[in-house]
């Protein structure tokens, strides 16, 4: 028999994925209603005096007035700074704020504001509602939206969109090592990963890329291969289906393409 704190326990983690579901439904439901969205992701710890904090709050009001609602973490620093060059340009400003035990306090320039106790379903939320991401320097959790975002375009599970990094000076020195030591030394990425994000110290050029590849007008990341029979748009759910990775082995692949969960 279960012992009583085997049943308490498996009873939490069962209510927990209530706790997770609904915010995936609340943040769904708020989101679809905002428009296309850009994220802007970068430190919380950048100071108002620097020149990123200020590039940041350009960034956001050159977003507005492309009509792209602004999305950010919530937090200070470049946060802040992109939320508030989106309001003070009044365009729909969007925060996903995370409960952490430090560090992140929600800023005072969003218009729409949603707060998640699971990084990962904010994640998702970035990612689902975004039609570019826009990246100034920061650190651990920053590189992991960046890396995120590379690797669900790299693998085809989102259409691509495109991934604007801001600051050669920053960004340099990792893509240097990504240059010599992933592409050329070890060979674990290839030469056309490198056309999925581009990198410019012009913010202006970063918001007239994302709005000329959300209008048609230059398409992105066109050397990245395609699945068989799968077509450039999105599928149900959001996501580009595939081969499944084991139906396929039963039998003619293309059977399973119109199935596939």
């Amino acid at each position: 028999m279960e012992s009583k704190e085997i049943k308490q326990a498996l009873q939490h983690e069962a209510w927990r994925t209530l706790r997770i579901m609904s915010e995936f439904v609340d943040a769904t439901d708020t989101l679809v209603r905002i428009g296309p969205g850009v994220a802007v992701f970068g430190s919380a710890r950048t100071p108002r005096d620097r020149a990123e904090y200020l590039k940041a709050v350009e960034c956001g009001g050159l977003l507005a007035k492309h009509k792209f609602a602004v999305i950010t973490g919530g937090g200070p620093g470049i946060m802040e700074a992109a939320n508030k060059g989106c309001l003070e340009a009044q365009g729909t400003s969007v925060g996903l704020n995370i409960s952490l035990p430090f560090e992140q306090k929600p800023n005072g320039y969003q218009s729409v504001e949603l707060t998640f106790r699971y990084f990962f379903v904010r994640k998702v939320m970035f990612v689902k509602h975004a039609s570019g991401f826009v990246i100034f320097p920061g650190g651990f959790g920053t590189l992991d939206e960046l890396f995120e975002a590379l690797t669900l375009i790299q693998t085809l599970k989102i259409v691509p969109f495109p991934v604007v990094l801001i600051g050669k000076a920053f960004w340099e020195p990792l893509l240097q090592w990504m240059r010599t030591t992933l592409a050329c030394e070890f060979e674990t990425i290839s030469p056309e990963d490198f056309e999925i994000f581009h990198v410019t110290d012009d913010v202006a050029e970063a918001v007239t890329l994302i709005h000329e590849v959300f209008t048609g007008v230059r398409t992105w990341a066109k050397r990245l291969p395609r699945f068989a029979s799968d077509p450039p748009v999105a599928q149900e759910e959001g996501i580009r289906s595939g081969i499944h990775p084991r139906r396929h082995l039963q039998g003619d692949a293309t059977l399973w393409m119109d199935n596939i969960e």
